[in-house]
């Protein structure tokens, strides 16, 4: 539902929050950057799809999609290797643009964000004109399409912006805020994934609309308390969520993707990863001042099935050592459901992060060397060399896979 300005004034008074999302980022910065590539079917990454143009996603092809299966469904496409420092400028441009918008800014990831424009009508115009503006300036100044819906509310803008890609901008009214949402199948309601659409399926509940029909407590009956909640809230556009800025993350996480070459990794070939990714986290960790408890192991299997385990420790730590200690000890009691159901994708986060900066780890005198220091040292060394300046030796000639573009911790 494309509502014009004219429209909008009369309507959207209080639909003021927009949602910004740049469309196939990574695939629309090697368009903008080769234009040989534009208007063909672009994928970016060869193992596994990290990025695909519209005119791949028209064939089918999808973002974590083994290459294999993609190539096949679209084997005229353009296979791009991917380039994380270009995305990282790119990311800082745009949210440049977003900045210049509005104070208001709450980042998602790398090509997204929620912007909260009520205030600045008399300055900068109605919410409609402001986003038309956003993507212009985002066009001039980045070269890059984006998609904006506008709404009451930040769930409602984000699914306006779903509706409205690609490179596209989208007002949802007060007035009309249901008769926009309730045709939509439920999977466009937050936290509905294959899983529980299925179980909501299985009582013939299709639409939004078969949704915000059922009271709370037969929704919580079918899907579980906390997601019957959050169904019932969400399909009547129930979200008193604010646009935050400054929040910092309550985890601080990374993930590879080893396609179906992880079913032939060796242990030693996977401990490689899980070293890598815990250096990364905590190094990350530790460059924004911060210190955690809970290690989370994140599996994903060839059967597309997916696992979580979880280690609490007795202290906050930012010591990779100690760290990998517990992400290791993860991976070994997962071994037999890795071994059955073979490996896919391995990632860890790092949780109960602490909320007032790094917290001193204490380690008692038996544990030798407060490994802390010496990742101090390396820090440092990397600081003024690069990540690749120093390296554990059983990463030696292993591919490091890539370093995903991110938001400041």
């Amino acid at each position: 539902m494309f509502v014009s300005d004219a429209s909008a004034r009369s309507t959207a008074r209080s639909a003021a929050i927009l949602h910004a999302d740049l469309d196939s980022f990574y695939a629309s910065v090697e368009q903008r950057d080769d234009p040989a590539l534009r208007g063909l079917p672009v994928i970016v990454g060869g193992g596994v799809v990290l990025a695909a143009s519209y005119e791949a996603k028209a064939y089918g092809v999808r973002t974590a999609m083994g290459g294999r299966q993609a190539r096949a469904l679209c084997p005229h496409a353009v296979v791009v290797p991917p380039r994380m420092a270009a995305y990282s400028q790119a990311s800082t441009a745009v949210f440049e643009v977003f900045h210049d918008t509005t104070p208001l800014v709450e980042p998602l990831s790398v090509d997204e964000a929620f912007l909260d424009v009520s205030g600045l009508r008399r300055v900068s115009g109605t919410p409609v004109q402001i986003g038309a503006r956003l993507r212009e300036q985002v066009k001039e100044r980045v070269g890059l399409p984006i998609t904006v819906g506008i709404a009451r509310t930040k769930f409602l803008a984000k699914v306006a912006s779903q509706g409205a890609k690609p490179d596209g901008l989208l007002l949802v009214p007060p007035d009309r805020e249901l008769a926009f949402l309730h045709p939509l199948p439920v999977r466009r309601l937050w936290g509905v994934g294959e899983k529980t659409a299925d179980k909501l399926r299985a009582h013939g509940i299709e639409t939004v609309a078969d949704v915000a029909e059922l009271s709370e407590s037969m929704l919580c009956s079918m899907v579980g308390g906390a997601m019957g909640r959050q169904l019932f809230a969400l399909s009547r556009n129930i979200d008193r969520r604010r646009v935050v800025t400054g929040r910092r993350r309550r985890s601080v996480g990374a993930q590879r993707a080893l396609g179906r070459a992880g079913n032939k990794m060796s242990a030693a070939e996977v401990d490689a990863v899980v070293v890598n990714l815990v250096d990364r986290i905590t190094r990350r960790m530790r460059k924004a001042a911060r210190t955690g408890r809970t290690v989370v192991l994140r599996l994903r299997f060839d059967d597309f099935g997916r696992a979580t385990r979880s280690h609490t420790m007795p202290r906050a730590t930012a010591s990779t050592d100690v760290i990998l200690g517990a992400a290791r000890a993860l991976v070994a009691a997962a071994g037999p459901l890795i071994a059955e159901r073979g490996l896919t994708l391995v990632g860890f986060a790092v949780g109960n992060i602490d909320r007032d900066g790094a917290q001193q780890l204490e380690l008692p005198f038996a544990e030798a060397v407060d490994m802390t220091s010496v990742d101090a040292a390396i820090d440092q060394v990397r600081g003024r060399y690069g990540n690749s300046a120093v390296t554990r030796g059983v990463l030696v000639g292993r591919d490091p896979g890539l370093e995903m573009p991110m938001l400041p911790d």
